[in-house]
Formats: C-alpha cells, structure tokens, sequence
C-alpha cells in the first residue's frame, strides 16, 4: 500500500487513548512546574522537529493531545504522516497559550516518537526489498492497548498489516499443532470449520510438512526460520497454489535475501515491539506576548 493513500485513524479510536495518556501524565493537581513558572498571559509557538533521519507517524495523535488540552492551539502541520525527514527537519508547528503547550508536550511526542520510530524501521527494510514482489508485514506483537496505533505506524512506514486480532483468521502454530495430535489433524479440524470469508494459513518448519499442507490445502503457509535456499524450494513446491509468508528473525540485511526467494510477505514482530523510538524535539521558536 502507498503511504500516499494513508487514511487517518478514526477519531473514536484516538481520543480515549490520549485521554488516558495525559489523565496519567496531569494526574490530581496538573502539571506544577508550569503553572508555577510560566504565566497564565504568555503565549508561545513551538515547532516539532526532528533530531534524525526517519519517517513521521502519529501526528494525529500527537495534535490530538495539544487539542485535548487546549482546542484553541494552532497547529500547522509540515511533513504528514509517512514523510521522510532529517535532521533539523521541520515536522509541525503549534502556537497558542504557552502552558497548554508544555503541558501537553510530553504525551504528545510519546506517540509521535514511538510510532515514527516503528514506521521507520519497516521503511528500511521495505527499502532494502525494492524491486521484489514481497511486501514487509507486522505481527500482534504489540503494546498491549496501543495495537491500532502500532499497526497504523506500520502502514505509514510502507508496510502491511497481519491480523489484528485471534478472530481476524485462522493461524495454526506450532503449539497448535502439537496439542492438536499432528499437523494434518489440526489443518484438517481448522479447514472444515472455517467459514467461505475464513482465511486459514499454517505454520510449517520443514518442507516435509509443507508437503503435507500442499496435499491437504491452505489459503495461506507460515515458512518460519528457513535460509533463503529452503524458502525457493519452498515457493517452487507451492507454486502459486497459496500465500508464502517467511518469518523468524528477518532483520533490515537479511531480508534481501529472503525476498529474492520469491516468497510473498515478510514478517517481522520486532519493528512494533522492540523498535526504537524516532528522535524527535519540541523547541520553542518564539515568544508572543
């Protein structure tokens, strides 16, 4: 999917979430230092900016922090969700009532760093896979309560989302599988009840076991910690008849090679549960009295 025909996350889904972010941050008295140092009179414009190369997300999200605060702030943004920006690169600017600024600061560049650092680590292996059919796709390794921002951020960095949710489709693991008795028993129990919209996609670790997959069917095969040399047996055995999805420990340098396999997705839990978060400043750029 195009970054360009990223669509914003619904309203509903932010605020409640930001909401609990800032009540956590304020907790009973609000912020101190701000309303002890700074004037109730001054007002302030500030400019988001980040301090590396990367890719924005989350600006929604963080603008909405600043307008939870206070409605009245001015925000202007510069480079909108999945943007690459550099160092010293102008992100958005806000300017109004000084203390609403500080006192939604934190909250805000939160989310804008920790979701600009995700859509930045799937931008760099989706850039290291230029020129292959496969697309780069998350997983639900996740912040627990954050998964739809997680996943949006995966989106504007230029990948795909997997599920969202244990009722999305069928995955059969390899858990699955061994407390089902073998895999044809779980794949066989799985394809029987699924419904005509039920995907049913199943992990395998051994082209033995895809043969098996093959003979009985699957919308989808999990080809977990293969080298590139199985994963094109791997496609060559499948040959079009399902989705080939290679996972395991791909990183920014293996997944080159992982690509030129052939297989069809790639993914990847690291880039929501362990990605570091984008370094991104808010510096104040003048005072309006």
């Amino acid at each position: 999917m195009s970054t360009k025909d990223l669509a914003p996350l619904p309203r509903v889904l932010v605020e409640d979430k930001v909401k609990e972010a800032l009540q956590e941050d304020l907790g009973r008295a609000g912020d101190l230092t701000t309303q002890t140092v700074v004037p109730s009179n001054v007002n302030s414009r500030v400019v988001l900016r980040a301090r590396e190369n990367g890719v924005v997300a989350g600006l929604d999200i963080a603008r909405t922090a600043f307008r939870l605060i206070d409605p009245s702030l001015q925000i202007a943004v510069v480079a909108k969700d999945g943007t690459s920006v550099g160092p010293g690169q102008d992100i958005a600017a806000i300017e109004g009532a000084a203390r609403s600024i500080l006192m939604a600061e934190r909250v805000a560049l939160n989310f804008l760093g920790h979701l600009s650092g995700i859509a930045s680590c799937v931008n760099r292996i989706v850039k290291s896979i230029d020129g292959s059919k496969a697309h780069v796709c998350c997983t639900r390794k996740t912040t627990p309560g954050l998964r739809a921002f997680e996943k949006y951020a995966v989106r504007a960095g230029g990948g795909m989302n997997h599920r969202f949710g244990l009722d999305d489709a069928i995955l059969i693991k390899d858990n699955h599988i061994a407390m089902a008795g073998n895999l044809e028993k779980a794949l066989r129990s799985a394809r029987s009840a699924a419904g005509h919209l039920v995907k049913v996609e199943i992990e395998v670790d051994s082209l033995e076991q895809l043969e098996t997959v093959i003979d009985i069917g699957a919308d989808a095969v999990l080809l977990d910690n293969m080298d590139p040399d199985t994963l094109g047996r791997a496609v060559e055995m499948v040959s079009g008849r399902m989705i080939t999805e290679a996972s395991g420990g791909i990183t920014e340098e293996s997944a080159p090679a992982i690509a030129a396999s052939g297989v069809d997705l790639i993914s990847v839990g690291w880039v929501t549960h362990s990605a570091p978060c984008l370094d991104i400043g808010l510096d104040f750029d003048q005072t309006v009295l």
